[in-house]
């Protein structure tokens, strides 16, 4: 008698396992928070099939390296770092995630990438116009 309590208590656990993971589906959208603070890591493009990317020239040699922080108040600040006293210029602005695009406005200037990653250490965008991928890590 306790073999088919047992039996079928592990059968409903199975059952109910198995059905609460096949709703799971986010369309590909990650799941991962976008607000954080990334330092620009590299840039590139996409060459014949495949991504090449370099150290991001932007970042000023001995200086910290640029970054784009996004806040939870949907506001954005981009870091960018000049000259030999690597003074800091921030310019602030507004973002909008909307499932996997990533729209930023800087000034009267605006741009919406696609999120091609998004984890707890990488953003990788790349610009829907342009084409240009930025990897940032945090």
């Amino acid at each position: 008698m306790k073999n088919r309590k047992f039996l079928f208590v592990l059968a409903l656990s199975l059952g109910v396992f198995a059905t609460s993971c096949s709703s799971d589906d986010n369309e590909g959208e990650t799941i991962v928070p976008i607000q954080g603070k990334y330092n620009l890591r590299q840039t590139g493009t996409i060459v014949n099939g495949q991504e090449v990317l370099v150290d991001a020239p932007q970042n000023q040699a001995g200086c910290p390296g640029d970054y784009l922080d996004l806040r939870l108040s949907n506001t954005a600040v981009m870091g960018d770092y000049e000259g030999s006293e690597c003074a800091l210029t921030e310019t602030t602005g507004t973002y909008v995630r909307s499932h996997n695009d990533l729209t930023l406005t800087i000034g009267n200037v605006s741009s919406t990438s696609d999120i091609m990653n998004l984890t707890n250490k990488e953003l990788k965008i790349k610009d829907k116009t342009t084409g240009i991928i930025t990897v940032y890590s945090r």
